[in-house]
């Protein structure tokens, strides 16, 4: 059969084993104090945890807020780009009409009237650093040129001989290239 191992027992009758079971108890005595320490860091880090939970959700929103707050405005500056510059066509369009009300009108009113609308319109233009590209006498870029033709001419092969139709820039951006001819040398 299987060897049973017998406890020994003290002189009082109690079994060998009961220090052990003495030191178990006052180890259970003193582990009680420790779980309680552990439980309320436990808490205090699950409160931290949660506090911190709730500020992260927070700052979330905020985030998400700023963010719909900057496309609102974006898509509002693209709506309204123009509005400064509309305005500042507008007396030129009066301008326009009122050349075209006018029913006595002579050929030099009508042309002087014409001059100042002109004026009108290019300072709004200004205003707006809209500016003009008249390249004669200048090398052909064609960043800024366009070329319809070339002309056989004494000025520099590449050079702009003519103007047909003026360029324009807005801010250095090309907004419409200027149509020109250019030159080539003469052939002999």
């Amino acid at each position: 059969m299987h060897d049973i191992p017998e406890v020994a027992a003290k002189p009082d009758g109690r079994p060998d084993n009961e220090p052990e079971r003495e030191q178990a108890e006052a180890g259970a005595d003193q582990a009680a104090p420790a779980a309680a320490g552990v439980e309320e860091q436990l808490r205090k880090a699950e409160l931290a945890a949660r506090e911190h939970q709730e500020a992260w959700l927070r700052a979330k929103a905020e985030a998400d807020n700023i963010r719909k707050r900057a496309q609102a405005d974006i898509a509002s500056a693209h709506k309204f780009a123009l509005e400064n510059f509309a305005a500042e066509l507008l007396p030129v369009k009066d301008s326009l009409e009122a050349a075209l009300a006018a029913e006595n009108a002579t050929t030099d009113s009508m042309r002087s009237g014409v001059q100042l609308t002109l004026k009108q319109l290019a300072a709004a233009l200004e205003r707006f650093n809209v500016t003009e590209v008249n390249p004669v006498g200048q090398k052909f870029d064609p960043h800024r040129h366009q070329a319809i033709s070339t002309q056989e001419s004494d000025a520099e092969p590449n050079t702009v001989v003519k103007v047909l139709q003026k360029g324009y820039l807005l801010h250095e951006r090309v907004v419409r290239p200027a149509l020109v001819i250019v030159a080539k040398p003469v052939e002999k």
